[in-house]
C-alpha cells in the first residue's frame, strides 16, 4: 500500500486559524494505491501471462472474479488492522469506490513496489443503463434527507443486517451469524405491520417460523467455525431479511 500525494505530517502544536479567500479551491486529497499480489499463481514465462491478462479482462465475469478477490483480501487486511489497533470504524472498501482498478502483471520486484510490466484498467459500470444509475443514486440520497429532516427513522435491524452482510461478504461467518441474529430478532419487532402487503407478511412470517433457526446458528458460530451448509443458511436467511427491507424501501420510496 503506498500513500499520493500525503500531506506532511501534523505538528505537535496546533497552528492557528488563518483567514482563506472566498474563492479558493478545495485543498487536494492522498490516494492510496494498493496491490495485491497473486504470487501463488505466477508464470513461466511472459507470453503466458499475456495469455492470462487477455482472458482476465476479455470477459466481465473474469474480470468481476478477480477483482473481488483483490478487494476481498483488501478488507480483510484493513478489517485485521482494525481489531488489531482498537479502531471501532473500519473502512471497507468496494468497486465503485475506487478511484480506478487495474489488472495486470509483472515480475517479483516490479509487483513488490506497485509496479507491473502491462496492465489495463477494468471498467465496472458497463452495460448499467445511465437511468438506472441515476436512480441508484437518488433513491438513498432522498430517504437520508428525510432522516435528516426528521420525517424518516431508521430502524435498529436496518444497522444490525447491514453489519451482517459486510461480514459475509468478507467471508466472517461467524460473526455475520451472531449479528444476524440480533438483526432478524429486531426485524420482527420493528417491522411486524409497516405494510399492506402478502408478500410482506409472508416473508415476515417465514422470518418468525425460522427464528430459532437463527439462534441455533450464531449458538453454532460461538463454539467455533460454520461449516458450508450452516453458511448456506445464513446467506439464506439474511438474503430474506434484506428483502424484507429493500421492499420496504420500493413501495414507501
Amino acid at each position: 500500500m503506498e500513500t499520493h500525494g500525503a500531506p506532511p505530517p501534523p505538528r505537535r502544536k496546533r497552528r492557528k486559524s488563518r483567514p482563506i479567500e472566498a474563492a479558493a479551491g478545495p485543498g487536494s486529497l492522498p490516494l492510496v494505491r494498493t496491490t495485491l499480489v497473486r504470487a501463488f499463481a505466477s508464470f513461466e514465462e511472459e507470453t503466458a501471462a499475456k495469455r492470462w491478462l487477455e482472458g482476465a479482462t476479455g470477459k466481465d465475469e473474469a474480470t468481476d472474479m478477480l477483482v473481488t478477490e483483490a478487494l476481498t483480501a483488501l478488507n480483510q487486511a484493513l478489517h485485521a488492522h482494525a481489531v488489531a489497533s482498537g479502531d471501532p470504524h473500519p473502512q471497507s472498501l468496494t468497486p465503485e469506490r475506487a478511484v480506478a482498478a487495474r489488472l495486470g502483471y509483472g515480475s517479483g520486484q516490479q509487483v513488490a513496489v506497485g509496479e507491473f510490466s502491462a496492465a489495463l484498467e477494468v471498467d465496472f459500470r458497463t452495460g448499467v443503463s445511465r437511468r438506472r444509475l441515476r436512480d441508484e443514486e437518488l433513491r438513498p440520497q432522498e430517504r437520508a434527507a428525510a432522516v435528516l429532516g426528521g420525517r424518516e427513522t431508521l430502524e435498529a435491524c436496518e444497522t444490525l443486517l447491514l453489519r451482517a452482510r459486510a461480514d459475509l461478504d468478507a467471508a466472517r461467518t461467524r460473526e455475520a451469524a451472531l449479528q444476524l441474529r440480533v438483526g432478524l430478532e429486531a426485524l420482527l419487532a420493528e417491522l411486524p405491520h409497516v405494510l399492506d402487503d402478502p408478500d410482506h407478511d409472508a416473508d415476515m412470517a417465514t422470518l418468525g417460523s425460522r427464528r430459532d433457526e437463527a439462534v441455533n446458528l450464531a449458538t453454532s458460530a460461538l463454539q467455533g467455525e460454520l461449516d458450508s451448509d450452516a453458511s448456506a443458511r445464513v446467506a439464506d436467511l439474511l438474503s430474506l431479511c434484506e428483502r424484507v427491507l429493500r421492499r420496504r424501501r420500493i413501495l414507501q420510496g
